[in-house]
């Protein structure tokens, strides 16, 4: 298929999505939110006065959400993007996986935080399975992350792919966490392999 007709099936789709026309409606900047919303309706994640990091955060949506639903919290927001501030986050340009990054978030909390976020996706290459891959290896640092700096009842929640990397990821959560969930937000796209995994209750 010519490249200008899937651009233009693409904007077909995004105009006629429901997610995409609720979220520019209620001012946030991508569908995403939906999905972290169901997430937390389902799973409870947030409470006033928690610490929280948002890995990959960039365009900002679920910080966004998070920034309306935390009052009197700490929030953190990383991304190798520039993100749009948002009003009661502190925002880091830069690759957490890289521990100069990681003790810049550590020196910014001083203490064990509660949520750790993850909507991280790797950079597409058109080939699924290496796509697959690459984001399940950002899932398992994000995770390894987790036991350096969430405290013993901490919440870890991010995006996976159901593919190549999953069963390395659920054994990796199971070795750092007492509680796991798989879980497809509606939000989601049918045709997509995303789902969802929250861990809970550091091991």
């Amino acid at each position: 298929m010519p490249k200008n007709k899937i651009s233009k099936n693409w904007i077909n789709k995004q105009r006629r999505d429901l997610y995409v026309r609720m979220s520019k409606k209620e001012g946030y900047r991508s569908r995403a939110v939906f999905k972290l919303k169901e997430i937390d309706e389902k799973y409870k994640i947030f409470k006033n006065g928690i610490s929280l990091i948002d890995l990959g955060a960039a365009p900002g949506s679920w910080s966004q959400y998070a920034a309306k639903k935390i009052k009197n919290g700490k929030i953190l927001s990383i991304d190798t993007q520039h993100i749009e501030q948002i009003e009661n986050t502190f925002q880091i340009v830069g690759d957490f996986t890289d521990t100069s990054y990681q003790n810049k978030i550590k020196n910014y909390f001083k203490n064990k935080v509660d949520v750790i976020l993850s909507d991280m996706a790797a950079n597409t290459t058109g080939n699924k399975y290496v796509d697959s891959i690459s984001t399940g290896e950002l899932c398992i640092s994000a995770i390894e992350f987790s036991r350096e700096i969430l405290n013993s009842k901490g919440i870890f929640v991010s995006k996976i792919f159901m593919g190549a990397a999953f069963n390395d990821i659920v054994k990796e959560a199971k070795s750092t966490f007492k509680e796991i969930r798989i879980y497809k937000p509606q939000a989601s796209r049918k045709e997509s392999k995303e789902s969802f995994i929250i861990c809970k209750n550091i091991l």
